[in-house]
């Protein structure tokens, strides 16, 4: 816990740019309005904010899924060009988009791999809800590594946003995002 107090404290903002992802996320849930449809998949992003840019250690490149960072490398630049890229990238390509503590994205999306006790004490002892699939089960796992502050996930089968730090998870169902403020429909 010392070293991510470290990676925390260093990262002050880190929570801000959990936030901004996390309504950008929110914003792609309540924009899609055919969940339940038979057939029909609605947006899917899984997002992992990291302390260092070496996070080879557990993921491996995911094909010719990328970010396009020519349109958007900094999550921070300008939210309405993110969301709008993240629209795209959400309807597009699959896997994990890693993004670094000062908010640049990385090109290169990623497939991350399952933890083992050794390497990250606590992974064993997780438990999962019946709703978690395995976006959401590898975004838990993970935000126990030392060098992840954050990890957040948008369901393409329900449009639940949740977050995750730490072996612990905030779940947003699609009828909860957006609480008093959420927009009659």
């Amino acid at each position: 816990m010392e070293s991510l107090d470290r990676v925390l404290k260093k990262y002050a903002t880190s929570q801000d740019l959990m936030d901004q992802i996390r309504y950008t996320a929110e914003a792609l849930s309540l924009g899609f309005d055919q969940w339940g449809e038979q057939y029909v998949s609605g947006p899917s992003l899984y997002v992992l904010i990291v302390a260092e840019v070496n996070f080879d250690e557990y993921t491996d490149p995911l094909g010719d899924n990328e970010w396009p960072v020519d349109r958007c490398q900094v999550v921070t630049e300008s939210p309405d060009v993110f969301t709008k890229v993240a629209r795209d990238v959400a309807f597009s390509r699959d896997g994990a988009v890693v993004v670094t503590g000062d908010g640049t994205i990385q090109r290169q999306m990623v497939r991350v791999r399952s933890p083992f006790e050794e390497e990250v004490p606590g992974v064993a002892a997780l438990e999962f809800p019946d709703w978690m699939g395995t976006k959401h089960m590898s975004a838990l796992e993970t935000s126990l590594r030392d060098d992840v502050l954050w990890a957040v996930t948008l369901s393409e089968e329900d449009g639940r946003v949740t977050t995750f730090l730490n072996g612990t998870y905030q779940d947003y169902p699609r009828d909860d995002i957006g609480g008093r403020w959420r927009p009659d429909e």
